[in-house]
């Protein structure tokens, strides 16, 4: 999932495999538990994403010889447009190391079903405000691009 780097370690093109996530999405339905047979309940969401299918994607960088950092709090927000300056810097001091539009629901929805969810971060551009540049649009799809094309040939697993 492309997203931009607040932390300064998480520029452009770099890769992450964050540990946690915080979400700011809204109008998105986040449970099964609405579903007409009503078998849903509370789910322990303490580590969003699977231990054991995040060590299998540092294995296969690692085994790739792709740098990647390790972990980082991913921050979900609602999109389409971009954050503001002032956005990034409340999703900082929050803790976010990252900031993008996919990621939830469907870490919750995947925890309910049991099934294992993890992510891997491409770093498209650095988010609004961390370096006083203006965003580069066509930056970020230079970025996109280059890294999909990467990840499809080394994490081919």
């Amino acid at each position: 999932m492309p997203g931009d780097g607040i932390h300064p370690e998480l520029g452009p093109g770099v890769i992450s495999i964050p540990d946690q996530i915080i979400d700011y999405t809204y109008g998105r339905e986040h449970t099964f538990a609405n579903s007409l047979d009503n078998t849903f309940g509370h789910i322990d969401f303490s580590s969003p994403y699977s231990t054991p299918l995040r060590q299998a994607l540092l294995q296969a960088a690692q085994s790739g010889d792709i740098a990647c950092v390790p972990r980082g709090v991913y921050g979900a927000t609602q999109g389409p447009g971009l954050e503001t300056a002032a956005e990034i810097r409340r999703l900082q001091q929050d803790g976010c190391d990252m900031v993008g539009m996919t990621g939830m629901p469907e870490a919750a929805l995947a925890r309910e079903l049991g099934l294992a969810y993890a992510s891997l971060a491409l770093v498209v551009n650095r988010a609004a405000g961390t370096d006083g540049d203006m965003i580069d649009l066509q930056e970020i799809a230079t970025y996109r691009d280059a890294g999909m094309h990467d990840l499809h040939i080394s994490f081919s697993f």
